[in-house]
């Protein structure tokens, strides 16, 4: 059982930048991915990014170049630093642990979810 724990979001105007952090707990040596997801009021929930144990890393095409995931072993946290920020990134962020859409229902850990809300 993996426990996640999100801390980070708040309110920024556009051109701003923002980091979020999701802290894990329990059985971290059996996760392979971790990865940020969001869900914008009346949308649905979508990728953001991973990192996956190897190091490697994707982004939505949305997001590339302007935000960036990383992780420290150390501290079992995984980070998601937000640049250059538009309206459109104003959603409730998630990050999740070897997340799977399974029949219509994500399985894996989630975190509590965190808002980010951008102001143009």
């Amino acid at each position: 059982q993996v426990q996640l724990v999100q801390s980070g979001g708040g309110l920024v105007q556009a051109g701003g930048s923002l980091r979020l952090s999701c802290a894990a707990s329990g059985s971290i040596f059996s996760i392979n991915i971790m990865a940020w997801y969001r869900q914008a009021p009346g949308k649905q929930r979508e990728f953001v990014a991973l990192i996956a144990s190897g190091g490697s890393t994707n982004y939505a095409d949305s997001v590339k170049g302007r935000f960036t995931i990383s992780r420290d072993h150390a501290k079992s946290t995984v980070y998601l630093q937000m640049n250059n920020l538009k309206p459109e990134d104003t959603a409730v962020y998630y990050c999740a642990a070897d997340p799977r859409l399974i029949g219509g229902v994500y399985l894996g850990s989630w975190g509590q979810g965190t808002q980010v809300t951008v102001s143009s």
